[in-house]
């Protein structure tokens, strides 16, 4: 299957996260990551955008009743930029570990310039 875009990770902050979770999450990540390259409509299950922001996605991994994120965004149009990543213990994502992500997007927004 051809790749409908291209996964990166911008500096180590979601290799940090990943590095610390168990082989089970690790591979149901790396699972997640493939689908998002390799099919055009992505189900929100997997990905979706977050109300309220300037085109922040986050990634969706289930594994059991553990519930992680993964915060990304595209670059045009094909390119998803993986950030930071964290395990949702609440309904609500939390605000901070949304305010972290906005802030690394425009931290890689100013590089790009």
């Amino acid at each position: 299957m051809s790749k409908k875009r291209t996964v990166i990770f911008y500096k180590d902050y979601f290799q940090s996260f990943f590095l610390k979770q168990n082989e089970k999450i690790k591979a149901k990540i790396v699972w997640t990551l493939n689908l998002i390259e390799e099919h055009q409509n992505i189900p929100e299950t997997y990905l979706k955008h977050l109300k309220g922001t300037s085109g922040l996605y986050e990634v969706r991994i289930q594994q059991g009743n553990n519930i992680f994120r993964v915060f990304c965004f595209f670059d045009e149009g094909k390119l998803v930029v993986l950030m930071n990543g964290f395990q949702k213990k609440s309904q609500k994502t939390p605000k901070n570990e949304i305010e972290k992500a906005i802030k690394i997007k425009n931290e890689y927004e100013q590089e790009r310039k």
